[in-house]
């Protein structure tokens, strides 16, 4: 065996790819994780965690972190560095990555996971890091006795206002649909926080200020009036989308750019390329569903290594 080629290397730090980083090792597959960062989505949750086996609650980042020690003590090799390309040889495949190195191996999992994604409203993109935040976790201080705005009305919208209630005087919910599809138990927690406001079938349409956010402009959807709503922080949680731009054709997307694998195997339409986590088709999005497709993807990636020995 050459020991310059890895056996199966792991795109993505998240629950997903340390959970199979964890699997491989343990079945003595030579691995590679190679990840900008750890955590993913979850290490930006502030709220703590109730639904994780194990854990009657827990913090995102403290859970990401036990995940990594774990990772660690099970001898994976790391590499914080992003893949730039994937290229199909003979038997396996090369890695490019964004620092300029080449890493060969017989198998990958992908489990790039998902980025937040961005509304349409006018003023965004200019006031990013100047009251628009996409990282509850990293930016919520800075809003001690202000008041703000989260953009989504799911779970992660409703998460991300309890978060805020630690630091904001006032915070409003903008949800686009005439009701919210938060959880139960997060609709209860808002609407018993005394200090958040839901708005329904409202659209962001502009955030406004001068060097940083003083305003945000909406429109009621159902009697079409533009509503102003004072406010210093803008949070925006509508959802992800898919971190693939490395992948091209390697693999098949849906209409959401997520890629689609068998649902046994985690195979692509690639053989020796899997893929698992936020950045599939799999219907379900949380830590625990994304940790066991992780677990099958490594699964799936020995039992295809074994047959080509064969």
């Amino acid at each position: 065996m050459d020991e310059n080629i890895y056996d199966v290397i792991i795109i993505g730090g998240g629950p997903a790819g340390i959970t199979a980083g964890i699997y491989a090792c343990r079945e003595k597959l030579k691995t590679l994780l190679v990840a900008k960062g750890f955590g993913g989505q979850v290490a930006r949750k502030a709220v703590a965690i109730e639904n994780y086996p194990g854990f009657e609650e827990i913090s995102g980042v403290e859970l990401i972190q036990r995940f990594k020690n774990q990772l660690k003590s099970v001898g994976a090799e790391i590499k914080q560095d992003e893949i730039r390309k994937i290229e199909k040889i003979e038997k396996g495949f090369n890695l490019l990555t964004v620092g300029g190195e080449k890493f060969q191996t017989r198998a990958i999992i992908i489990s790039s996971g998902a980025d937040p994604r961005h509304s349409e409203a006018e003023g965004e993109k200019e006031f990013i890091g100047k009251g628009v935040s996409y990282c509850t976790l990293c930016d919520a201080p800075m809003f001690q006795d202000k008041i703000v705005a989260v953009l989504g009305g799911g779970n992660a919208g409703f998460e991300a206002a309890l978060a805020l209630t630690n630091y904001a005087k006032k915070i409003y919910i903008l949800e686009y649909a005439d009701k919210v599809n938060a959880d139960e138990d997060n609709q209860e927690m808002v609407y018993n926080s005394g200090k958040i406001e839901v708005i329904v079938s409202s659209v962001l349409k502009n955030i406004q200020g001068e060097r940083f956010v003083n305003s945000i402009v909406y429109q009621d959807r159902k009697s079409m009036e533009m509503r102003t709503l004072n406010v210093q922080g803008v949070f925006i949680e509508i959802g992800s989308q898919p971190v693939i731009s490395f992948v091209n054709s390697w693999v098949e997307f849906n209409e959401r750019d997520e890629i689609k694998i068998d649902p046994k195997t985690c195979e692509t339409k690639t053989p020796g390329i899997f893929a698992a986590g936020d950045v599939t088709d799999v219907m379900l999005k949380q830590i625990i569903v994304a940790a066991g497709e992780g677990a099958k993807a490594a699964i799936s990636a020995r039992n295809y290594l074994r047959f080509m020995k064969k």
